[in-house]
């Protein structure tokens, strides 16, 4: 297992409507660190396409759903396919971030109710696409365990040069460490100050348990 830290000190946005700085304010410090860790992911997993990258963290309230939002957007600024998939059943967060319905979504497609390309929308950011949560359930790890997720990861590879998931903390779902499995790599993200030192390594544990790629960790600053 390779292990890179992309970004020693990325700032955490606190507010919403701030949460994009890679589309709002492109120039910014922050946006440029969100460049780094692109380049550094690059770095990591080469030059491939169709590369699908699962975000979690060990616990709550780390960062999480900025850092991936904010990586998508700077990614599809390079005129990158990208679907961004909100997996996070327990506590979606995606939709609030771009202003979206929460359904249809991913939960609606693997119940048979929705296709895939009835269910995902445009961003309005470049060549980002976003699949939200979709409807409530109350069986996350059941409804993400089962074989229709893998033939939707598949089929979203094939069509995206980038697929990334935001999922709940490894530490708290049992469906996180199947996906983690799922994909070409991991990011762990974790916030100085609250990510106890025990906490990441539980999670990277997990992880292994998992057999997944850790590609990389994301520190946020407190």
């Amino acid at each position: 297992m390779r292990l890179l830290i992309l970004n020693k000190r990325m700032k955490a946005v606190k507010r919403k409507k701030q949460n994009l700085v890679t589309h709002s304010n492109p120039e910014s410090i922050i946006s440029d660190q969100f460049r780094t860790i692109r380049a550094n992911i690059k770095f990591t997993t080469g030059e491939s396409d169709n590369l699908i990258l699962l975000f979690t963290s060990p616990g709550k309230n780390e960062g999480k759903s900025t850092a991936i939002t904010n990586l998508a957007v700077s990614l599809s600024q390079q005129k990158e396919k990208v679907l961004l998939i909100d997996a996070n059943l327990r506590k979606p967060a995606i939709h609030h971030i771009f202003k979206k319905s929460e359904s249809p979504g991913l939960t609606d497609i693997l119940k048979g109710d929705k296709k895939f390309s009835e269910a995902v929308c445009s961003s309005g950011v470049g060549q980002l696409d976003i699949l939200t949560s979709g409807s409530i359930t109350t069986n996350p790890a059941e409804v993400l365990g089962n074989g229709l997720m893998t033939a939707l990861l598949d089929k979203a590879g094939k069509v995206y040069d980038k697929v990334l998931i935001d999922s709940p903390p490894i530490l708290h779902s049992t469906e996180t460490r199947v996906l983690a499995n799922q994909c070409s790599g991991v990011v762990l993200v974790l916030r100085r100050g609250k990510t106890q030192i025990e906490q990441a390594a539980d999670a990277r544990r997990v992880l292994e348990l998992s057999q997944a790629d850790l590609t990389g960790i994301i520190m946020n600053e407190k």
